[in-house]
C-alpha cells in the first residue's frame, strides 16, 4: 500500500504570476512529497515586475477554509505567508490554536520584492503577539527580522541579536535568512539557546521571486514528514538551493525558481501524530 503523504496546509495569498504565494507553496509541497491544501487570505494581481492589485478575503471566510480542511482531511504541518491585515492575523492565530496545529511555520511576509506592502503596519503587533507564540519556526528575512526585533539587522551579529529578541516572543525556533547580506548567504537558526549556521554558495541570478515562500513551505513539508526542526530546515535550504540553481527567466523582472527541480528530494511516508 502506498504511504500517505504528509498533509500540509498553506495559509497565504495567491500570486497570479505563479512564482510566489499559494502557487509556490503548492508546487513546493508537491515536489517534496506532501499533499498540499490551502486557505487563501488574499488574491493579488502580480507578475515578475511587481504587485498591481490586492483583494483581501473576509477573515471569516479564511477561517472557514481552515476549518473545512482540518475537520475533514487533517493537517500534519502548516505554514503561513501573506496575511495582510490585523483581523486576518487574529483569525488565523485563533484557528491554529483552536485546532491544535503544532507544526506551524510562520513566514512573516511584510513587503514584496517589488516594494509593495503585504502586511498592514497595524498588523505587525498582532503578528508578533498572537501568531509568533504559536510558531514552531518563524522565518524572517533581514528586513522582517529588523521590524519584529526592533533593531538594525545588517550583520551576522545583528542577526544573532534579532534572533534572541524574536525568540522572546515565544516562537520555538527562529530562522533568520541572510540572503540580503553581501557574500555567500548565511542563515541563522536559533532555538533560544544555541545558533546553527547554514551557509550555502550564492547563486548568481535575478530570478529569486518566491524564494521565501518556497523555503517556508519546504520546511513545513519536511516537518510533516517527521523531520526535526534542524533537519527540516537543512533539507529545505538544500531544496531551495537546487530550485535557485535552475531558476527560470520568465517575465521581464525577477523570475521564479524552478520548483520541478526539487522532485526527487522528497521523503517517503508521513509523520506520526504529535
Amino acid at each position: 500500500m502506498k504511504a500517505m503523504p504528509p498533509r500540509i496546509l498553506a495559509i497565504a495569498g495567491s500570486d497570479s504570476g505563479g512564482g510566489a504565494g499559494i502557487q509556490a507553496d503548492l508546487k513546493t509541497i508537491t515536489a517534496l512529497g506532501g499533499f498540499g491544501m490551502t486557505a487563501i487570505t488574499a488574491v493579488t494581481a502580480q507578475n515578475t515586475l511587481g504587485v498591481t492589485g490586492i483583494h483581501e478575503l473576509p477573515p471569516r471566510f479564511v477561517a472557514e477554509q481552515i476549518d473545512a480542511v482540518v475537520e475533514d482531511i487533517g493537517v500534519d504541518a502548516a505554514k503561513t505567508g501573506m496575511l495582510g491585515s490585523a483581523p486576518i492575523v487574529y483569525i488565523v492565530a485563533e484557528r491554529i490554536l483552536r485546532h491544535g496545529i503544532k507544526r506551524l511555520v510562520v513566514d512573516p511576509v511584510m513587503v514584496a520584492k517589488s516594494g509593495a506592502r503585504l502586511l498592514a503596519p497595524e498588523a505587525e503587533a498582532e503578528l508578533r503577539d498572537r501568531l509568533l507564540p504559536l510558531a514552531l519556526v518563524v522565518t524572517p528575512n533581514l528586513a522582517e527580522a529588523a521590524a519584529l526585533a526592533g533593531c538594525e539587522v545588517a550583520t551576522l551579529e545583528g542577526m544573532r541579536e534579532a534572533g534572541r529578541r524574536i525568540a522572546d516572543t515565544g516562537a520555538q525556533w527562529v530562522l533568520i535568512k541572510g540572503g540580503h547580506l553581501s557574500g555567500d548567504p548565511v542563515d541563522l537558526l536559533f532555538d533560544g539557546a544555541e545558533f546553527i549556521e547554514l551557509a550555502r554558495p550564492r547563486v548568481l541570478t535575478q530570478n529569486t521571486h518566491g524564494t521565501g515562500c518556497t523555503y517556508a513551505s519546504a520546511i513545513a513539508t519536511f516537518l510533516g514528514h517527521g523531520c526535526s526542526v534542524p533537519d527540516a530546515v537543512t533539507r529545505a535550504r538544500d531544496a531551495v538551493q537546487v530550485a535557485l540553481e535552475h531558476s527560470l527567466s520568465i517575465g521581464r523582472g525577477h523570475g521564479p525558481l524552478d520548483h520541478s527541480a526539487m522532485f526527487g528530494l522528497a521523503m517517503p511516508g508521513r509523520a506520526p501524530e504529535p
